[in-house]
């Protein structure tokens, strides 16, 4: 029904955000990327879902496409509401998310509050191969470390998503010897399949 609220910004807060409009000021539930987003202007344009329930109406509001789209498709996974999506990507930004799901990483999904590690792997069989239409590092121009530097912090994240160094470094170096000029956000997201 909506597709995106644009005006002022009376208030906001970590978990919401009031943007007035019209003279009309609409409560917005928000996460923390959202917030570290507008927490500072004075104008913003949030994109939202609407959602009816039978007691309550509720807007969830996003700086990103990207973001709304990745809190639709949490939502669409069975035992997964408004509140844990929202509370999922306060814990991960959406680039991060898809490492996660991309590497099947339940344990580290599981440490968001009120996340059980059933429905972290609920959302990793449902989501795996949904993420990719969404274009996620695509926003963004990515700044490289001159020599080399893609291949290191490309290698680091994946580390740091649990993958063993040596076949990170593998699957990190192959993608770089194909495509020389890509991202480290790409160099990643290739070299996850290839893992």
């Amino acid at each position: 029904m909506y597709e995106y609220i644009k005006g002022t910004v009376a208030e906001v807060a970590p978990a919401y955000a009031v943007i007035e409009t019209g003279g009309v000021g609409y409560y917005l539930h928000i996460s923390l990327e959202t917030f570290s987003a507008i927490e500072h202007a004075a104008e913003a344009k949030l994109f939202v879902h609407y959602v009816v329930r039978e007691d309550a109406q509720l807007l969830y509001g996003f700086s990103t496409k990207v973001e709304r789209e990745l809190f639709r498709l949490l939502i669409s996974v069975s035992g997964v509401g408004g509140n844990t999506a929202r509370m999922i990507l306060s814990t991960y930004s959406p680039r991060e998310l898809q490492g996660i799901i991309s590497s099947g990483n339940a344990v580290l999904l599981k440490n968001v509050k009120g996340l059980g590690l059933k429905t972290a792997q609920k959302i990793i069989v449902d989501l795996s191969g949904k993420l990719m239409t969404l274009g996620i590092g695509e926003e963004g121009p990515s700044v490289a470390a001159p020599d080399g530097g893609v291949v290191e912090e490309a290698l680091e994240a994946l580390v740091m998503l649990g993958f063993a160094r040596t076949a990170a470094e593998k699957a990190v170096r192959g993608v770089v010897r194909e495509s020389p000029s890509a991202p480290v956000e790409e160099v990643v997201r290739m070299a996850l399949k290839r893992l």
